[in-house]
């Protein structure tokens, strides 16, 4: 593999942690192998590897980058993630406010929604 490739998954381990990117390469086939190749190498090996802003800084801006386009699926990930790259819930909560103000209330309401089940989660495994 390449050295985009290695960085990219030593910062998705180091983002979303071991268990969850086992998961996803034990999930990868032969057909989808080259788009997890590109997203290790895109995603996390240029872009979360890159040190031009913090690790706090770029979850708050992928969660609103996931709300303000309506891609949901991946906000309860990032969320998780949060506790590893130190994006406070008032963080998460500025960031969907900006979504309201700029790309609608109702995108921000639902990321919202899904942000309080999953903190609600993560409290319920700590204890």
């Amino acid at each position: 593999m390449s050295d985009k490739f290695d960085a990219g998954m030593q910062v998705r381990r180091r983002v979303l942690g071991d268990a969850h990117v086992d998961r996803a390469e034990a999930a990868k086939t032969p057909f989808d192998e080259p788009f997890q190749t590109l997203i290790t190498e895109g995603a996390w090996g240029t872009v979360w590897a890159s040190d031009g802003i913090t690790p706090r800084e770029r979850s708050m801006i992928t969660l609103a980058l996931l709300a303000a386009t309506g891609n949901f699926e991946e906000i309860a990930m990032h969320i998780r993630a949060t506790a590893r790259t130190g994006a406070s819930k008032t963080d998460v909560l500025e960031a969907f406010q900006h979504v309201a103000i700029y790309a609608g209330v109702p995108r921000a309401n639902h990321a919202l929604k899904i942000a309080k089940a999953t903190y609600a989660e993560m409290e319920e495994t700590q204890e």
